[in-house]
């Protein structure tokens, strides 16, 4: 009988996969021995592996450039980041070395915009694409961009009164967008969007209020869907009622160029994930194409927003399994020496899973366990895998550390736990390292931040230094 836990990932799923192998019980990431990593670094432990950021930028760009050619689509393709799902500097760096645009959404992200630009990462040509509900310091640093010549700053109208906001702020001439108030899932507690313009508002909106004014072109419908781009009924309903809006608008507004697909792709969250990029990309340049056609309009250039298909796949967190608590017949608790509210907000605030592996004793028996958090809180847990309902992992043994690793957790999870600030129980935020690939294409790692000291933490609370 095979009892050792790589025989129960390989019975139960297509493995090896691209990203992970095993070599001599350790789990390899991208080639990476992560058992090396955890020996020079320790646990517990956040990663960035850089690399992959741009691999995933010229997977999607390749997607889109194919099916554009397959159905002869004449418009063009913009790759946009939004910066929300990561802000650090290291981040944007790797995703900008990839000819790529900007997507904001707060008056904090335009000064990253003006960093990015001083460091000659960002220019004049780059699409920034300004989105969210504005008000005051965000109105007044887009308006700032405009006036240093950022023509291709572009704000993303969401509400009636952004537009004149902007005209008061500014005598620049400017290109806007206008945001649709998309229709939800049928699960959600409401039914319409609480951001953008209502679908039958907008080209009424946009002859009262915008034709007339000299200095302001609108280039831009933004289309959003906070679910994603999936192959269901509902996502395909609201694309269809999104073009037939560019279409109506376009016939009264020659202005307008381009269409942004807002709602980005899915990530791999588990072993079992399957999502054909490619067949998603043909059917939505087809769809766009055959109705402008019917409508003997000319087809927008298309923007994508893609956030957490950016940044998510590169991240990763690895921890120490220090304890093992039999409460009960049934139920054994790992406990981890970390915090999963505080390193991985998502599980706990939203109950997302990510994929859960062991660092090593890959050749050992394996157990059904419970994974805890070191907080007090009854929260700090994380209990099944979504493919397979359970936790399965190596048996604990005391004298033989057991490392666990979360993949693809590089969006949200650091602006969401609050980096560098309190954490619930005053549980420190672990060392951070970046993976890279030098100039001759080896694996270098540096360390980003240490882990947080108490120094830091009393600082916040107001405790001086005795």
């Amino acid at each position: 009988m095979n009892t050792k836990y790589k025989d129960l990932i390989e019975q139960t799923f297509d493995f090896p996969q691209q990203e992970f192998q095993t070599e001599n019980g350790n789990l390899l990431f991208h080639n990476i021995d992560l058992n090396k990593l955890v020996q020079q670094y320790g646990t517990p432990l956040k990663f960035t592996y850089l690399p992959k950021i741009t691999e995933n930028i010229n997977c999607a760009k390749q997607w889109f450039y194919k099916a554009m050619e397959k159905h002869q689509y004449s418009g063009k393709y913009h790759y946009a980041y939004c910066t929300k799902s990561s802000h650090f500097k290291y981040i944007l760096e790797e995703a900008l070395k990839n000819e790529i645009h900007i997507e904001t959404s707060s008056a904090f992200d335009i000064d990253i915009v003006k960093s990015l630009k001083k460091d000659g990462k960002l220019n004049n040509n780059s699409y920034v694409l300004c989105n969210g509900f504005k008000r005051d310091q965000y109105i007044s640093n887009i308006a700032s961009l405009l006036d240093e010549g950022h023509t291709n700053c572009i704000p993303i109208i969401d509400n009636y009164e952004e537009l004149n906001l902007l005209l008061q702020e500014t005598q620049t001439n400017f290109s806007i967008g206008i945001r649709i108030a998309s229709e939800e899932e049928p699960k959600f507690e409401f039914y319409t969007s609480r951001l953008g313009i209502g679908y039958k508002n907008i080209v009424s909106f946009y002859k009262e209020q915008i034709a007339d004014i000299p200095r302001v072109s609108l280039k831009m419908l933004h289309f959003f869907i906070n679910t994603g781009i999936k192959d269901n009924a509902y996502y395909w309903n609201e694309l269809l009622k999104c073009i037939n809006v560019y279409i109506q608008l376009k016939k009264v507004c020659p202005s307008l160029n381009s269409l942004n697909i807002g709602g980005g792709f899915p990530i791999k969250n588990s072993l079992g994930f399957d999502y054909d990029y490619q067949y998603m990309v043909n059917e939505i340049i087809l769809q766009i194409k055959t109705a402008c056609d019917e409508a003997e309009v000319e087809v927008p250039d298309i923007f994508t927003e893609f956030g957490s298909f950016t940044v998510g796949e590169a991240g990763g967190a690895i921890y120490e399994v220090l304890y093992q608590k039999k409460q009960n017949d049934r139920e054994r608790w790992n406990m981890i020496n970390s915090s999963f509210i505080t390193t991985l907000p998502d599980s706990w605030a939203i109950n997302k899973r990510f994929i859960m592996l062991p660092i090593n004793k890959w050749d050992r028996k394996y157990e059904r366990v419970l994974l805890g958090g070191l907080t007090c809180d009854s929260d700090d847990y994380y209990n099944s895998e979504q493919h397979i309902n359970a936790i399965y992992l190596p048996v604990y043994e005391k004298e033989k550390p057991l490392y666990i690793g979360f993949f693809n957790t590089g969006a949200y999870q650091e602006t969401i736990g609050g980096f560098g600030g309190l954490q619930h129980c005053l549980i420190p935020h672990p060392k951070h390292i970046l993976i890279r690939k030098n100039n001759k294409g080896e694996l270098e790692t540096t360390l980003f931040k240490e882990q947080q000291k108490s120094e830091e933490l009393l600082s916040i609370l107001g405790y001086e230094k005795k």
